[in-house]
């Protein structure tokens, strides 16, 4: 959870970087993989992404500038990073020049519950990296070369002049 509006934009800024990265390594070819049969595309995953960052972020009394949560996925890939690049960057402007400390501990309604804006803060980060995780295999599964985030995917080892772990 967050204390300070700083510790929120700091983080901010390498989760919404990282999942940038990984939704510019998405080609218009690969949006179709679907999770499962019936479920959920690669497309319209990365899209969920995009769209919940003004989503949720506007019901703390925000103005997130992004993508409407009943858009319809577009068909790039190039669309679905720039929807998130607003979004995120939008976010941190809205956050900085709107919230202080003090006001992580003011509460909204949220999905049935109130959170803190601290709260809120928190399930949007968490809620994007989970979306990243299933990003990820779905990527795998596509064909497409997967970016390290929290250390080196597989491709990335020998590129650093190391072994990558036994499997």
């Amino acid at each position: 959870m967050y204390h300070t509006v700083e510790e929120f934009l700091n983080h901010w800024d390498y989760e919404s970087s990282e999942t940038l990265k990984l939704l510019e390594g998405l080609t218009d070819a690969s949006l179709p993989q679907p999770m499962y049969p019936g479920g959920r595309t690669l497309g319209r995953l990365a899209w969920h992404i995009a769209q919940t960052v003004p989503e949720m972020m506007n019901q703390t009394g925000l103005a997130v500038v992004g993508v409407d949560e009943h858009a319809p996925a577009p068909s790039t890939a190039a669309a679905i990073a720039q929807g998130y690049a607003v979004a995120a960057a939008s976010l941190a402007s809205e956050v900085q020049s709107k919230w202080t400390d003090a006001s992580l501990v003011s509460t909204d309604p949220m999905y049935g519950f109130t959170w803190t804006k601290a709260e809120s803060m928190t399930a949007l980060i968490s809620h994007q990296i989970h979306h990243r995780g299933q990003l990820t295999v779905l990527m795998r599964q596509a064909g497409l070369r997967v970016p390290g985030i929290y250390g080196p995917a597989q491709e990335e080892w020998a590129e650093f002049g190391m072994e990558p772990p036994a499997v």
